[in-house]
């Protein structure tokens, strides 16, 4: 379970790098008038238009990975276990918390001691 846990942290953390580059990488609304003008993005490897379409894609992608890695570790990190058999094959539960001694005695009746029948010599 424990590498279950780390590897599912580890995809989180790059897909989480992996948003955050694509998203400094994007072209803003206002960059599409400056392309228009020849500033060099219709010669790029996607065309034009290709390179916003692939990386909002691969954006959405790692946006979603991210978002189940978010949910599986939720699941994971509310799991409870159940108690397992020990060596002897018996299922042991956890002892009962009892009460202390000074509460046992600070709730029992408290009696008065019985008057003595000996002599008080003088």
């Amino acid at each position: 379970m424990l590498f279950l846990k780390t590897l599912i942290i580890v995809v989180q953390l790059l897909s989480a790098l992996g948003i955050i580059g694509l998203v400094l990488l994007q072209h803003g609304k206002g960059a599409d008038m400056g392309a228009a003008f020849g500033s060099g993005a219709s010669g790029s490897l996607f065309g034009a238009t290709g390179s916003a379409n692939f990386l909002s894609r691969t954006t959405a992608i790692l946006a979603t990975v991210f978002f189940i890695t978010t949910l599986a570790l939720t699941y994971i990190g509310s799991y409870k276990s159940r108690p397992t058999a020990g060596v002897l094959g018996t299922v042991t539960a956890p002892a009962a918390p009892s009460a202390p001694a000074s509460a046992a005695l600070a709730s029992a009746p408290v009696a008065a001691p019985a008057p003595s029948s000996s002599a008080v010599p003088k």
